[in-house]
């Protein structure tokens, strides 16, 4: 088992990391679709609760970076309260509207990231909130999206790690 002190947390290893492992994950990804007897809900679940108890998200900041914010018409609302501005001034200085009238914040990175801190940390979205997801059901469905963001999440990535390791991947794979 990693311990927590042996979490890797630094972005730059991670993304150098990401780029060496790309065919390894995606042999991973395959491993865990393949697998009927692997529970990988329970395990996905498992680890984030221990993954993100020992990583302050916080102080790292990266999704706010280079993430694309959706956010949903009511969140708009929320903001626009904290905010003490009107819709109206909110939409047009934060949001941008797709055609199909999808919400999402107008830049990268955030407007609300300051000093790797999030300035409207108690009403901020629920993607925010929920992200990296790996706490919903359906993780072996996701996985693909989730190694997506591989190489930009620390938790994600000691995560996966985490995982190859639990499930016998690597002797799997090798035998």
């Amino acid at each position: 088992m990693v311990q927590p002190s042996n979490y890797i947390t630094d972005l730059d290893i991670i993304a150098g990391r990401a780029l060496e492992k790309e065919e390894e994950n995606d042999h991973f990804l395959r491993f865990v679709r393949g697998n009927n007897d692997i529970e990988s809900d329970s395990f996905a679940h498992s680890l984030n609760d221990k993954v993100s108890a020992a990583i302050d998200c916080t102080t790292c900041g990266n999704c706010c970076r280079s993430l694309v914010i959706n956010v949903t018409t009511d969140e708009v609302g929320k903001l626009a309260e904290h905010l003490q501005l009107s819709e109206s001034a909110t939409m047009e200085k934060y949001i941008e509207e797709s055609q199909q009238g999808n919400c999402f914040i107008n830049t990268i990175p955030c407007h609300f990231l300051s000093d790797n801190m999030c300035t409207i940390y108690e009403a901020r979205f629920k993607e925010c909130r929920d992200f990296p997801h790996l706490h919903k059901p359906g993780f072996k469905d996701r996985l693909s999206g989730t190694l997506m963001h591989y190489g930009r999440c620390p938790i994600i990535y000691n995560v996966i790690e985490e995982m190859k390791l639990q499930l016998g991947f690597f002797d799997a794979i090798s035998g």
